[in-house]
């Protein structure tokens, strides 16, 4: 994999300031913010065309900044003592990552390994001014906290699936979740998740064979299907339908 360093390589050709307003509007923290405080932050904002593979950020690598996710799609990584990858969370287009540098009083390492799943551009914003900027405009300090918030409850749920439901249920849940992130509810048909199964699985927190077996089971039944490397929801509709049917 290829590390992306953003701050320290001035000869990226892709990494060059924003200018087009409408880019920070694709992204949660910014779509609602007034012309004047989005000015403030198109001046400060910059962007990586990046490839998939490409690695954003490593764990235990000092976070110097936040990122946005205009098009793509990372997955946010850790590894076990055996030194396997686990996924922590996947991360699409309008999402953040790397926030939780904000604020601290000390050299804060980042918890996990960013990875480009797909093709895509990365905005980046510079820690110290972005704190900056929360502290003058208290706007933007508010869609922070309430993107914040907004994924610390997607982080509960996912924990609380992890331990109270079987390997079934998590399974379907974990499909209708990714399904509505790389969706966005505007399709029935064909949605496809970057994933392995084995990637999948780290994501439900299981094994690559229990999580076959329910696969295998929906691919009966036509609602997904599987090739090269990506998952593809066949039938939106009947997913939830089983969803709302059984749990």
């Amino acid at each position: 994999m290829i590390q992306v360093d953003c701050l320290k390589d001035p000869n990226l050709a892709v990494y060059q300031p924003v200018v087009q307003t409408d880019l920070l509007r694709k992204i949660v923290i910014f779509k609602d913010l007034s012309e004047k405080s989005l000015a403030i932050i198109e001046k400060r904002i910059h962007t990586l065309e990046l490839k998939k593979g490409e690695r954003i950020i490593s764990e235990a690598e000092v976070a110097k900044g936040i990122y946005f996710i205009h098009t793509g799609a990372v997955k946010l990584t850790k590894q076990d003592e055996q030194g396997n990858e686990i996924i922590v969370c996947v991360k699409q287009q309008g999402d953040v990552f790397a926030e939780a540098c904000l604020f601290t009083k000390r050299t804060e390492y980042y918890p996990a390994t960013a990875t480009m799943l797909q093709d895509g551009k990365i905005l980046f914003l510079d820690k110290l001014e972005l704190e900056r900027d929360l502290f003058d405009h208290p706007e933007l300090s508010i869609q922070m906290i309430s993107y914040m918030s907004d994924a610390l409850r997607e982080m509960a749920s996912q924990l609380r699936d992890v331990a109270l439901l079987d390997v079934y249920a998590k399974t379907v849940k974990t499909l209708e979740r990714l399904g509505n992130k790389f969706n966005n509810g505007l399709n029935r048909w064909n949605i496809e998740i970057p994933l392995t199964i084995q990637e999948f699985a780290t994501v439900v927190g299981t094994t690559r064979e229990s999580v076959s077996r329910v696969f295998s089971k929906l691919k009966k039944d036509g609602i997904i299907e599987l090739k090269s490397r990506k998952i593809i929801i066949r039938d939106w509709c009947r997913l939830c339908t089983l969803l709302h049917r059984e749990y």
